[in-house]
Parts: C-alpha cells; structure tokens; sequence
C-alpha cells in the first residue's frame, strides 16, 4: 500500500450561482417556470422533486436575483412572515417541514395583499402534504408549481465533468462514466464522489483514473447504492 500524505479536507464551497445550474431534460421545465420571474402567474411558487435534484440550488440562485430571504419551512411562523416578506421576496426551503397550517395559510395571504413572491422547496408534492386546514388547502392547488425529477445521466456527466473542472482535477471520459453507471442518481451524490476522489488522490499522490474510482467507490459506498453494472 502506499503511503498516504497528510491531507487537510478543506471545504470546498458548491457554486449555487443561476450560471451553475446545468438544465437538462430532467430540470429544464422547473428552471424554466422559475427564470419567469417575476412574471409567475401566481404570487408563490412550490418547487418539488427528490432529494439530490438540485432545489436548493435554484432557490438560492433564484434568492440572488430577486433579494429573497430564506428561511426553513420548520421554523416558520405567522409573526415571522411580516419580515420574511419585507424586502418583497422570499424562499421557504423543506416545507412542509413543523409549521402549522396557519403559518402557510397567513404567507399565501400576505404574499397575495404585498405583491410579494415566494418560492417554496418541497421533497414531497403539495397534494401530499398533511394539510388539514382546508382554506390552506386550496390556496396550495391554486399555487404554481415546478417539479425537478430525478438527475438524468445528460446531467450526472455535466455535474461531474464540472466539479472536477473546477478542482482542476483531469478526468477522462471512461471514468466520467464508470461514476455515473454505479453512483446514487443525486447532485449531493456527485458532489460527495469528487470531494473523495479529490481527497484520494491528493493522498496517494495518484492520477484519477477507472480503476482509482473503482477503489474509490469501493471504500466509500455501500453495494446497494453502486452496484456493479457490467460494461
């Protein structure tokens, strides 16, 4: 085995710029309904899709152009909105996390009297919330609503090629596919795989080639979430 040198695993921060957000089929309508501000058809907007598929880059992205806040839908309440809006825009992120439903109910009203937007990230859609307050109800059917799916390869092969780019980190494509055939389907996924390469590699002083993302994926994930897809 060779010999490791010491490495600090230092940060490496995720660019959640709007110019960072790869849009490929799996993503294109969602960042389509969101690039329409502030022309949305309706006062807030839910943004869905599963864990890994890019929500809080959006919404981020999204909060940079229109000076959002953002806040966690699980520490929302009615006194708070009032300041939430204040600056005309906002983002709730992983609703519907612990509000209540008056909480919800009193944001899509103020929303409406203010002028303001909001865009909402959720795992789940809204007809699948535990909504029990049924005005509340309502106003979530009259919301607009964009739904990222799951990230296709076109998008796993951008992400990737991308963060290794910006670690200056050379990686050729039969690599880049060996990744993407055994690696979980999620944005938090790719970002984890490049910080480990990364890490790996300065250790052991190593270029990154198939077999070194082989030990790679060896060590640091379970069979179920890479299984061995033959060539």
């Amino acid at each position: 085995m060779n010999a490791r040198q010491l490495i600090f695993d230092l940060p490496h921060a995720p660019q959640l710029r709007r110019e960072d957000f790869l849009v490929t089929e799996a993503n294109e309508a969602a960042a389509s309904a969101v690039d329409r501000w502030p022309d949305w058809p309706h006062p807030v907007l839910i943004l869905t899709g599963p864990a890994g598929s890019g929500k809080t880059h959006l919404a981020q992205s999204w909060a940079a152009v229109s000076g959002a806040s953002i806040s966690q839908a699980s520490t929302l309440t009615v006194e708070a909105i009032p300041g939430l809006l204040a600056s005309g825009a906002a983002v709730i992120e992983n609703a519907p996390g612990d509000a209540d439903d008056k909480a919800f109910f009193h944001l899509f009203n103020l929303a409406r009297e203010t002028k303001a937007s909001v865009l909402i990230t959720s795992a789940t859609h809204p007809l699948h919330w535990n909504v029990t307050l049924p005005d509340l109800a309502s106003r979530l059917k009259a919301a607009g609503l964009a739904i990222l799916g799951a990230p296709d390869d076109a998008l796993l092969r951008g992400v990737l090629v991308k963060l290794f780019a910006d670690r200056q980190i050379a990686v050729d494509e039969a690599s880049i596919s060996y990744m993407i055939a055994r690696m979980e389907r999620s944005l938090a996924a790719a970002r984890l795989l490049v910080a480990k390469v990364d890490l790996r590699a300065l250790e052991e002083k190593a270029d990154v080639t198939r077999p070194f993302v082989a030990r790679v994926l060896a060590d640091i994930n379970e069979p179920a979430l890479f299984p061995d897809v033959d060539e």
